[in-house]
């Protein structure tokens, strides 16, 4: 059986103070009180200084509209039209001030847009309505509007049923138009109905879904 514990004692040095007689009242003692006051002092500024910090933050979170809404910056002007499906509404009029800039001030006019979610990307449709199979006179054409920059990367396209997690449109188009950040395009769907095109460029993805009759 082995040798007992040691018993070990702690001296609370938060208990001297200048004006004490107490034996053990020594100039470091002082010392030390001094420096823990200082720190707790410093850690209760920081405390508050973080609790306002946070306050603010979620003040101005709640007065800035989402990234995440494509209908955000459409504007009043703008007037839904046919054509959209699943969360996407196409509109006809002027676009978001974003859109006006990705596509270098040059959009078509009196077509039909529609934004995608997140609102990083925009199609415009030629030749409304959109048709499946491979249709002529017109042909489906789509000019894609990207937000965020192409970095000289192609744009790839995949698409699917609205209600299918099978992607069967696997479609690239390169980087090779401008003004602005654009992609011309002509998507050809097999069959009708409401199409889900998944778009990747860059380091970017967003999503759109568009109706083809």
């Amino acid at each position: 059986m082995g040798p007992a514990p040691r018993q070990v004692t702690f001296r609370h040095a938060g208990v001297c103070r200048r004006s004490s007689r107490q034996s053990g009242c020594e100039p470091h003692i002082l010392a030390y009180n001094k420096a823990v006051h200082r720190i707790a002092t410093a850690v209760a500024a920081l405390a508050l200084s973080s609790c306002s910090g946070a306050a603010v933050g979620t003040t101005g979170a709640t007065s800035t509209p989402a990234l995440g809404s494509p209908q955000a910056d459409i504007p009043g002007e703008a007037l839904p039209q046919a054509g959209g499906c699943g969360s996407t509404t196409l509109y006809r009029g002027p676009g978001p001030a974003w859109l006006d800039e990705a596509g270098g001030h040059n959009n078509p006019t009196g077509l039909r847009y529609g934004v995608a979610h997140p609102p990083i990307a925009a199609a415009f449709i030629f030749g409304y309505p959109l048709r499946a199979g491979h249709p002529s006179n017109p042909t489906n054409k789509i000019l894609w509007v990207v937000r965020r920059p192409r970095n000289g990367s192609d744009l790839f396209i995949q698409g699917r049923f609205l209600n299918s997690a099978t992607f069967t449109i696997h479609d690239t188009r390169p980087a090779d138009s401008g003004p602005g950040e654009i992609y011309p395009d002509g998507e050809d769907v097999p069959a009708p109905g409401c199409w889900v095109f998944v778009l990747h460029w860059s380091t970017q993805s967003a999503e759109i879904e568009l109706e083809y009759r």
